[in-house]
């Protein structure tokens, strides 16, 4: 019986079919897949032989020594991080080598620019007659980076990423800031309306078409969906997911926004505070409905409701009663809500990016209304936020999985209270209350989620020519 091949906790890999002569892997048996550093991925050849070239930078603290690699597609495929961010990479099988043993295995292309290691060895590239030895770094023989001394070098540049505003509102002030808050930072944005989308669903080589023209590819997707198109909209960021465009807010987390009731469950499972919600569908349920939530006065909200339309404050139970047969003859599909009294007819908006509070104002219905909306004659101030609310917004928004969100929360005596995430929230409101550039910070979290390097024109020439 041979004695089992050692791997520490460390490793130095190369990879000849790549031209990598030393990468220094951290070997993870908690991870089932394989990740290899990769920025600026493009796909190119025939569908049946479709190939991905893309950028390396080796050495986490020498971002001048960049190789340019090249191999054959061997799938696409959704891996969840260990933060919990999934995200579609392209995979190929490439030869590995370790010490004296070289095998294939299977790595998908992400950017690790964060991490300390540029390649993650997961456990089924791990054969079986493998142990892993927890304790010792680099039991096989040790690299060098010194390998890399003739690569060629040279001062990353930042290229303007291309980037696809998805609106059927082009000309609104959300839209048009976007635009702006792009282009000012050397970038390239389109605007995409959605309604004007067809897609070709195919496995390798997903397309987009805009008024019968294949799109090109673009670095990332902005989504402003309205309400009436949710679905449909849903579907066109799916589409653009799988040509490796970024989307600032995933399909996913935009549906579970939009369905008002499972965003309460959402919330509720996380331990979010909002007021008590009820919800049924027969109509011998009323009363229930309204003892469940502790009795008038109380607000009856539609599903589908926004900007403050198709929410009915029932003030007496007689009302409420009313308001809700009303809205089942209708067959409309509605929740019902405690009113909180003591938020005076106002309510909080935080406005979160990259899971921070980046802006923050406070809308104050009219004296005659309740509904605090600016649609609805709100008025709008800043104002500070305590520690409580801001982990609050940045908890619901998290839940449901939004990078960008605008969370609208109660003050209540028992704390805040959080009303709605909205996935698409505007901003024209909390640009000119809080006077914050948010548009130019959704720039910013864009940019460091799209990698903004080019390869040498030298290098793309011969991979080029290598392709032909």
């Amino acid at each position: 019986m041979t004695d089992p091949f050692a791997l520490g906790w460390e490793e130095w890999a190369a990879f000849p079919g790549l031209g990598l002569p030393a990468i220094k892997a951290k070997v993870d048996t908690g991870a089932r897949t394989s990740a290899l550093h990769a920025v600026s991925v493009e796909p190119f050849g025939p569908e049946k032989r479709l190939q991905v070239r893309f950028v390396m930078h080796p050495i986490p603290d020498q971002p001048e020594v960049e190789v340019i690699c090249a191999a054959p597609v061997v799938d696409r495929r959704e891996v969840t991080s260990s933060n919990g961010e999934t995200e579609l990479r392209w995979v190929i099988e490439t030869p590995v080598r370790i010490g004296e043993r070289e095998w294939p295995i299977e790595v998908t292309l992400t950017n690790r620019e964060s991490m300390n290691y540029r390649m993650l060895l997961g456990r089924t590239a791990i054969q079986p007659d493998m142990v892993v030895q927890p304790t010792v770094s680099c039991a096989q023989n040790s690299l060098s980076f010194d390998l890399y001394k003739g690569f060629p070098r040279r001062t990353p540049v930042k290229r303007p990423l291309r980037i696809a505003i998805l609106t059927r509102e082009p000309k609104n002030y959300s839209s048009q800031r976007l635009k702006a808050a792009a282009e000012a930072r050397g970038h390239v944005a389109e605007m995409i309306n959605t309604a004007r989308c067809t897609m070709a669903i195919n496995t390798l080589s997903p397309a987009i078409y805009y008024d019968g023209r294949k799109l090109a590819r673009y670095d990332a997707v902005i989504p402003r969906i309205g309400a009436s198109m949710t679905n449909y909209g849903m579907a066109v960021l799916r589409q653009f997911q799988m040509t490796g465009a970024f989307i600032l807010n995933a399909p996913a987390a935009i549906g579970a926004s939009r369905d008002k009731l499972y965003a309460h469950q959402v919330l509720a499972r996380a331990g979010i505070g909002m007021p008590t919600t009820a919800f049924a569908h027969s109509p011998k349920d009323t009363k229930n409905l309204i003892d469940h939530v502790g009795g008038a006065p109380l607000v009856v909200k539609l599903l589908e409701s926004t900007q403050g339309r198709g929410v009915v404050l029932a003030e007496t139970r007689k009302a409420a009663e009313s308001v809700i047969d009303a809205f089942r003859g209708l067959d409309a599909n509605f929740i019902v809500q405690e009113f909180v009294k003591e938020a005076g007819g106002a309510d909080i908006r935080c406005f979160v990016v990259g899971g921070r509070v980046v802006a923050a104002m406070k809308r104050q219905a009219q004296p005659d209304e309740f509904r605090s909306n600016l649609h609805r004659g709100g008025e709008a101030v800043k104002v500070r936020i305590s520690k409580e609310e801001r982990a609050a917004a940045i908890r619901g928004a998290k839940a449901l999985g939004l990078a960008v969100a605008g969370v609208d929360l109660l003050r209540a005596d028992s704390g805040p209270k959080v009303l709605e995430v909205n996935s698409s929230p505007g901003l024209e409101g909390i640009e000119n209350t809080s006077g914050k550039d948010v548009a130019g910070l959704i720039l910013e979290h864009i940019e460091t989620h799209v990698q903004a390097v080019v390869a040498p024109r030298a290098a793309r020439k011969k991979l080029a020519k290598a392709a032909e």
